[in-house]
């Protein structure tokens, strides 16, 4: 076990599962603020999920300078620095709401997400090293917990807060002028200041108590080992190792499967003509649906099933009810949707677990490019509003763009996680 005691290893588990709390909170309430945004800025839904790009692609372009920003304060400074930034970013939401102004409300996104990265950055390959590796999906899966029970009382609050009279604002502003509307959205827009105010002091404090914690670091050159205890020999890059760059890509695919679910779930629903009194709840269920896929991980692996088989398990069910969504109608279709979190919430602990092992010294930058990765859930988000825009008569066709990133998922669960070296007579790393 890389945390010497068990008391330090618990501690460090709370402590890491509270970042996984917050995390939560501010990354799922993307899927209030993309109808939120929609209404009272007036956008198509490709515009609007420009809120879900511009999160993610601040992973990408922060990932890589935050492993380099860990390399000299460590994991834990690491850790306050980002909440700090997160803090800043969220505090941005002021301004543009008295404003209304789009691209500031973005700019306070990719602030908040940035922050976001380096404290990801730092605390993935924290909980993936701290103890045995083959229970890195296990660890993942209690942090998944923490993540997705805070996304759930996200959700469920400020979406009360913001969407709760969606459906008489929008058909209020039908009958109104210019002046009129734009007094009516600019009252609207202003709803979000209270909350985020709330959140950016939560923010500074969560960084002073993890400031002040006794959060230890943790030994990397212990994590050189794969599941059966074997010494790897360490290599001159990250790209020297097959499982890892193939994970990558893999994480590249999850971040779809696990945010079109959630934060597209909505305006799906809309497009399918389900009333926002309904559809706003939608995003909160498929949230609670994502928890017990979490609970089976921490509860199964790696005791009765291995991290690979998991995935196997999840690639299936994404399969399966991606197809189910696209050829059925309405509300089942839109169920179909939520069920696809079941399998998401596999993903993220099983990949980075069959990823992130036997790295060494390469374990900060590589945990870096897992985190770039996440622009996944960016770039198919907007792909996915963007479908519902042009095929307004099948908004059923926007689903597909999950069956690849599925296919890939069961490609790398059945081989592509052994894949030990690129050259001929592969070698492999069976769990």
């Amino acid at each position: 076990m890389m945390v010497k005691s068990k008391s330090s290893y618990f501690y460090s588990l709370a402590i890491i599962g509270m970042l996984f709390f917050v995390f939560g909170f501010l990354t799922w309430i993307n899927g209030v603020l993309i109808p939120y945004f929609k209404i009272c800025m007036e956008l198509t839904n490709f515009q609007a999920t420009l809120v879900a790009f511009c999160a993610y692609f601040a992973y990408f372009v922060m990932a890589l300078p935050s492993a380099y920003v860990l390399k000299r304060t460590g994991y834990k400074k690491g850790m306050v620095w980002g909440m700090c930034v997160m803090a800043l970013g969220t505090l941005l939401f002021i301004p543009a709401a008295y404003s209304r102004m789009y691209p500031v409300f973005l700019f306070g996104l990719f602030v908040t997400a940035t922050g976001l990265a380096l404290v990801q950055t730092a605390a993935n390959p924290y909980i993936a090293i701290m103890g045995p590796i083959e229970g890195t999906a296990q660890r993942i899966g209690y942090m998944g917990i923490a993540n997705k029970v805070a996304g759930i009382f996200c959700l469920f609050i400020l979406g009360s807060v913001f969407l709760a009279d969606a459906d008489t604002l929008s058909e209020a502003i039908l009958g109104l002028n210019e002046i009129e509307k734009s007094k009516a959205l600019d009252a609207y827009a202003l709803k979000i200041v209270k909350p985020y105010t709330i959140i950016s002091f939560v923010l500074f404090a969560v960084a002073a108590l993890v400031y002040f914690s006794k959060l230890p670091e943790v030994d990397e050159a212990a994590g050189s080992k794969d599941e059966s205890g074997k010494v790897i020999t360490d290599r001159k890059s990250v790209v020297d190792y097959p499982y890892l760059v193939l994970g990558v890509i893999a994480l590249f695919m999850a971040g779809a499967c696990e945010t079109v679910p959630i934060d597209g779930v909505i305006i799906y629903s809309q497009a399918l003509d389900i009333p926002m009194a309904t559809a706003r709840h939608f995003s909160t269920y498929t949230l609670f649906i994502m928890l017990f896929g979490y609970l089976a991980v921490s509860m199964l692996v790696p005791r009765y099933v291995s991290q690979h088989q998991a995935l196997l398990f999840a690639a299936f069910w994404g399969i399966v009810f991606t197809l189910g969504a696209f050829f059925t109608t309405g509300i089942y279709s839109v169920y179909c949707m939520l069920f696809l979190g079941f399998s998401a919430a596999m993903l993220w602990g099983t990949i980075w677990g069959l990823a992130l092992r036997g790295l060494g010294r390469h374990t900060k930058k590589a945990s870096a490019f897992m985190i770039m990765s996440l622009i996944g859930g960016g770039i198919f988000t907007v792909a996915f509003g963007d479908l519902l825009d042009t095929y307004p008569n099948s908004p059923q066709t926007s689903v597909l763009i999950l069956l690849p990133c599925y296919l890939f998922i069961l490609y790398y669960s059945l081989k592509g996680y052994r894949l030990d070296y690129w050259t001929k007579g592969i070698k492999s790393l069976n769990e």
